[in-house]
């Protein structure tokens, strides 16, 4: 077996492995998992999502998580929380606490203090006998039954069950509120995600220029307008509606048809029908009428106003494509 052969059969057993572990999740489900998202919608406070060592830096990608899909949750270490940071935990927040064995000093001095608070806690270990599982109102039994880790030492599947466990809260606590790609937009303001469910054809046509000519319009100043307007396009007026346009490519064609364009006018060369959306029609609505089409503009109206231009550049540096 050559080196690249080695390498690519290593990869295959650990998504062999991880993949066998996180199917074998679904058997390990109990009443405590849907007992404790009931306890997290119920509570009035926020999820506090807690580990060490490796199972920290998931907990922190959880409560990352739960934010992003409409679950007040913060990240709270727990060595840190046991030398000060446990002033984050507020008398109705239920806390998530993160460990493969359960049995860990961190985790053993951390849990009575939880207790004390009269916090509802929800275990997640791999280990059903360990003092976190024994200590928690609900336990969510993340057991793998070996590390991808060739040694079974570095935290991989296990890490890995943690993370899907915590995805499978999420989901459940998203359907539950009704959590919708409207409010997914609201969380998500900057982000190309975002901008697909909330950008409309007004908030990018308002910034461009709006390049227009009428009918009987010289055809060496239809070519200056687009030139100057900078969008490969004019809308072709008359009595305020639109009744043609003139692109890049009609002015190609001219060129070649003919010798002579002395005497040309808009109306001679312009492309008649248009296709124009609305300006409160989702922007992606706009990409896909122009992936639909061929085209790389499209005509922004109001009704039978002509508004402005949506070019495929303005799309692509918003991240919609």
């Amino acid at each position: 077996m050559s080196k690249n052969e080695a390498i690519l059969d290593l990869a295959k057993k650990t998504f062999e492995t991880e993949s066998k572990s996180i199917g074998h999740l679904a058997s390990l489900l109990n009443n405590d998992f849907p007992g404790a998202v009931e306890c997290i919608i119920k509570s009035k406070g926020r999820v506090i999502v807690s580990g060490i060592g490796k199972s920290a830096i998931i907990a922190s990608k959880i409560s990352a998580t739960l934010n992003s899909t409409g679950t007040p949750a913060i990240f709270m270490h727990a060595g840190d929380a046991i030398h000060g940071d446990l002033g984050t935990i507020q008398e109705n927040d239920v806390v998530i606490c993160i460990s493969k064995s359960g049995s860990t000093p961190e985790i053993k001095m951390l849990v009575p203090l939880i207790k004390r608070g009269k916090n509802k806690l929800i275990g997640m270990t791999g280990n059903l006998d360990s003092f976190l599982a024994k200590q928690s109102d609900f336990v969510l039994n993340t057991f793998v039954a070996k590390e991808a880790c060739p040694n079974n030492l570095a935290p991989t599947t296990s890490t890995t069950a943690q993370l899907v466990m915590g995805d499978a809260l999420a989901i459940c606590l998203l359907e539950l509120k009704g959590f919708s790609s409207k409010d997914f937009a609201k969380y998500h303001p900057g982000g190309s995600l975002g901008k697909r469910l909330y950008l409309r054809v007004a908030d990018i046509a308002q910034n461009n220029q709006r390049p227009q000519v009428e009918m009987d319009t010289d055809v060496k100043k239809v070519i200056v307008e687009i030139s100057e307007k900078m969008l490969g396009v004019s809308a072709v007026i008359k009595d305020d509606e639109i009744v043609g346009i003139v692109t890049d490519g009609d002015i190609r064609r001219m060129l070649n048809k003919y010798d002579n364009i002395n005497g040309l006018t808009a109306k001679d060369i312009m492309t008649l029908n248009p296709k124009t959306i609305e300006t409160d029609v989702l922007a992606i609505k706009a990409l896909e009428l122009m992936q639909d089409k061929g085209i790389s503009q499209v005509l922004a109206v109001e009704g039978s106003k002509y508004v402005g231009v949506v070019h495929l550049h303005n799309l692509i540096n918003e991240g919609i494509l």
